[in-house]
């Protein structure tokens, strides 16, 4: 079978959206963390050898599209807009990624008033991408995993909601929220689904452990191997195949590479650098005045993780194209090249 793959594949990749340009990324906590973006930026780095990738990633605690925030947040929280012109001014973008939903809904019910600005939200942020000239990817918020708080959730009824205390279906208002974004026309963006395979890989995993998460903490952050999921979501909502197997297993693999060490602390150094740079107001101002040395810094760690594409170039790592349906870790198994 392999053989008859190898014999009949003929046609390599068409060169992935995010290649040769300069991309920003924003969203909420999930994005500052951002280890679903150093997955991508690592299977676009090993699955792309020639091909230049160009991340700032500025994600923001507390963070919201919507402008709302709740009476028991410990300070007002942090909205896009007020940062967004500086950002597009700084990153000069040619494809905006964002991520927002989380905290957009403040954890209450939802109400016309709430979705209402959500969608007011994403709608400024997509016309400011495209008056800056850049392309808009939208996805969609992942999902709110209220078993994980049970303790902390509370009912319809309840007189205050926040996240300290969310609704106990606060993932019906982030499905709203999904439903409308994947309605957005092509012509304003293009849409990736987190949400609805995120939920759908929940409940298959529950058929066979009950208390599966991937947000055990708190219901909100997904912990390495959601971050792993989401990152393969947006793989294939850009064209580019990634099964969705073993994601212990293959998380093990990705981790263990020393190409994916250099790319997380180079992607984890420039997001710092750069969200200061932007700057930010999140209960106190924080504002850097240069990147200067995040991208002196940025610049040397390129040249090593180049070095180690070379390499894998070098060993016939297989080319996505030619097994849609294999992981990473099977592709680096096999010898050779479509």
């Amino acid at each position: 079978m392999l053989w008859l793959l190898l014999t009949s594949c003929v046609a390599h990749a068409a060169q992935p959206l995010l290649a040769n340009k300069r991309v920003l990324w924003l969203g909420d906590s999930i994005t500052q963390a951002g280890d679903y973006v150093t997955f991508v930026e690592y299977f676009l780095e090993r699955l792309y050898p020639a091909d230049r990738f160009d991340v700032i990633s500025i994600g923001l605690a507390s963070e919201t599209a919507s402008c709302l925030s709740e009476k028991t947040h410990p300070f007002p929280r942090p909205c896009v807009q007020e940062r967004l012109q500086r950002a597009l001014a700084l990153v000069k973008p040619q494809i905006v990624v964002a991520c927002y939903g989380m905290n957009d809904g403040i954890y209450h019910p939802q109400s016309a008033e709430r979705m209402h600005a959500f969608e007011q939200g994403i709608e400024k942020l997509t016309s400011a991408v495209h008056a800056a000239g850049a392309e808009m990817i939208l996805l969609t918020p992942p999902p709110f995993d209220a078993l994980q708080v049970k303790a902390k959730v509370v009912p319809q009824s309840a007189p205050d909601f926040g996240f300290m205390a969310p609704y106990a279906g606060y993932d019906d208002v982030l499905a709203d929220y999904a439903r409308w974004e994947m309605q957005l026309p092509k012509s304003e963006a293009t849409v990736i689904d987190l949400h609805t395979p995120m939920d759908a890989y929940l409940a298959e995993q529950r058929k066979m452990e009950p208390d599966f998460s991937f947000a055990k903490k708190d219901g909100i952050h997904p912990d390495a191997a959601g971050h792993l999921l989401m990152a393969q979501i947006v793989l294939r909502g850009l064209g580019i195949p990634a099964a969705t197997g073993d994601l212990q297993a293959e998380l093990k693999i990705v981790e263990a590479d020393p190409l994916y060490l250099l790319i997380k602390e180079q992607r984890e150094a420039r997001s710092d650098g750069w969200l200061k740079y932007v700057g930010y107001t999140r209960g106190k101002t924080v504002k850097a005045d240069s990147v200067t040395e995040v991208e002196e810094r940025n610049a040397a760690l390129q040249a090593k993780i180049d070095a180690l594409r070379k390499q894998t170039s070098s060993k016939g790592l297989l080319d996505a194209s030619c097994y849609p349906t294999l992981s990473l870790r099977d592709r680096m198994g096999h010898p050779g090249s479509c």
